[in-house]
């Protein structure tokens, strides 16, 4: 989903340019930053987080000339850290992405709404609706969130930017519909077995490090 500058239009740049700075910002100043300095912990995952998905991001394959697919980590990275922070270290991710020449700096803006902005978004309000109707459960934290959560949020990101790639007319419909948004299904099953591996090996040694998850409410009820 890393697009070159040349597929969309400048004004669709300066959009996403703006709605990057927006999303950055109230991040940044919402974050409590001293709670998260002051935890060692917290800053070594966000920080490992961002560089094992810099590599996760570079390992991608090409369906169609100036389309790629990887997997994108939303989900992990929001339980992990919070939707806020969750969004700075895929920022730093993507940043690392560009530096070794994987995305144009032009395209950062773009990108980060495609690759960061929209699945965090979703990541975080699956997350929400399963904790507003569902019981809390270990069981429902991993293989519902965690695992189904991370396939939907791929599958939804998938139609997103194949969306964008249809108004934009670089591709015809019927090629996107056969040749590039199928392949996201295949995609999710990938990303759901590995968030769900992750999570749940976070949750059982390392319990500490995952921020959506708290002992009270998914164990002791």
């Amino acid at each position: 989903m890393d697009f070159p500058v040349e597929l969309f239009p400048l004004s669709w740049h300066v959009v996403a340019t703006l709605i990057t700075l927006v999303a950055l910002i109230s991040a940044v100043r919402r974050t409590q930053w001293s709670e998260v300095l002051e935890s060692e912990s917290k800053l070594g995952v966000g920080f490992g987080l961002a560089v094992v998905l810099t590599f996760l991001w570079s390992l991608r394959a090409g369906v169609l000339p100036g389309l790629n697919l990887h997997l994108l980590g939303a989900m992990v990275a929001c339980l992990l850290l919070g939707p806020r922070l969750a969004l700075c270290a895929l920022a730093l991710s993507l940043t690392g992405l560009a530096i070794n020449g994987g995305i144009e700096w032009a395209a950062w803006p773009l990108n980060f709404v495609t690759m960061v902005l929209v699945p965090v978004l979703l990541a975080n309000g699956f997350r929400r609706v399963v904790e507003r109707f569902l019981p809390r459960h270990f069981f429902v934290f991993i293989f519902v969130i965690a695992f189904a959560g991370s396939a939907l949020v791929v599958l939804l990101s998938g139609l997103f930017v194949t969306s964008l790639l249809g108004l934009t007319g670089v591709y015809p419909w019927w090629k996107l519909m056969s040749e590039y948004l199928p392949f996201f299904l295949l995609l999710s099953f990938a990303e759901g077995w590995l968030s769900g591996a992750l999570t749940a090996a976070f949750v059982v040694y390392k319990p500490a490090w995952v921020a959506a998850f708290d002992d009270q409410s998914y164990l002791d009820r």
